[in-house]
């Protein structure tokens, strides 16, 4: 399990609800998740992309530590930086 943050700009409410579902809001739009597995880091992500998908506005941006490298993290994103 790793380390994950997101941060979103402009979405729709849904986005932030289901996040503070899944992860701590630590501030406006950032979220947090100490130790989050990659099978719900995967699904939370998929569940972000569909929903931008069917609402194309604002931006998302994932990083999380890869554990299994040193030094290395993962990150992905979408919409406007």
């Amino acid at each position: 399990m790793a380390l994950v943050v997101v941060v979103t700009r402009d979405v729709a409410d849904r986005f932030r609800g289901y996040l503070a579902s899944v992860m701590l809001e630590v501030s406006t739009g950032v979220y947090v998740a100490p130790r989050m597995n990659k099978g719900v880091r995967e699904r939370t992500w998929s569940v972000l992309a569909e929903w931008h998908r069917c609402e194309p506005r604002g931006s998302v941006a994932m990083v999380w530590r890869e554990r299994t490298r040193s030094g290395v993290s993962g990150s992905r994103s979408w919409g406007r930086r």
